[in-house]
């Protein structure tokens, strides 16, 4: 079996996230962004993607046989955008034959607090991220993240949950960001804890290749073909009484 491919700061990556409303596509020297493209409307990423890939290509003077890899977030979120961004990754990783390194959209949203060059202080920089996307209802997705010098150490894992638990088991010192915490921005401050700003905390392509850079554990799916996105379902008991709909999708 051949060694598994390694990130390259060199190397030239195409990275995207369907997993939100806020879609987006780029391509980057290792974590340097080249072009990249903003997809609006959660309906449309199915249509949207692949004219983005190719547009975004075609802008950075790249083209696809100069590739290193491929960068996907792997949800959780929409169950439709996960599965469009997962399938759209697998064939393209098969077709050109190239690594395809799979990264939480939580985690690329506590990246893209970074990319997107928040003012925040050195103190404010280093508090944990608890990431939330809205998952309808009282419903989130949520993961909580301390940055680090070599990634992020993850505090609280991906889950499906609702804000009451994430805020029962809150930890005090994190910071909230993305559209499930701006949609429960009221009950987060009243639990005595800070957020940042729309839109971040939401997932980027930018976010996804700064994780994978900053991560020396990230590496490319073993076997792309089996590889599956990170869905988080409800369980079962919670999908029959409708207290566990996801965002989209059945």
């Amino acid at each position: 079996m051949a060694p598994p491919a390694e990130w390259s700061e060199h190397g030239t990556y195409i990275a995207f996230d369907t997993s939100t409303p806020l879609g987006s596509v780029c391509v980057g020297v290792g974590a340097r962004v080249l072009a990249g493209r903003a997809l609006s409307g959660q309906g449309s990423h199915s249509a949207d993607l692949v004219p983005a890939i190719d547009a975004v290509l075609r802008q950075a003077g790249t083209g696809r046989s100069e590739l290193s890899g491929l960068v996907v977030g792997a949800g959780p979120g929409s169950f439709t955008g996960v599965r469009v961004a997962a399938a759209t990754a697998k064939g393209l990783a098969h077709a050109l034959d190239l690594p395809l390194w799979a990264v939480s959209s939580l985690e690329a949203g506590a990246a893209a607090v970074d990319v997107d060059g928040i003012a925040l202080s050195e103190e404010e920089r280093a508090r944990p991220r608890y990431i939330l996307f809205d998952a309808r209802s009282d419903r989130v997705y949520g993961a909580c993240y301390r940055p680090t010098d070599s990634g992020f150490e993850v505090l609280v894992e991906p889950q499906s949950t609702t804000i009451g638990e994430v805020l029962t088991n809150a930890l005090p010192f994190a910071v909230f960001a993305g559209d499930g915490a701006q949609k429960h921005e009221g009950g987060i401050r009243r639990a005595g804890s800070s957020l940042l700003p729309a839109p971040f905390g939401m997932p980027t392509a930018a976010g996804l290749l700064l994780a994978v850079q900053r991560s020396p554990s990230n590496t490319p799916a073993e076997d792309v073909a089996r590889w599956q996105p990170e869905y988080l379902r409800a369980s079962s008991v919670e999908r029959l009484s409708g207290s566990g709909a996801g965002r989209a999708g059945p």
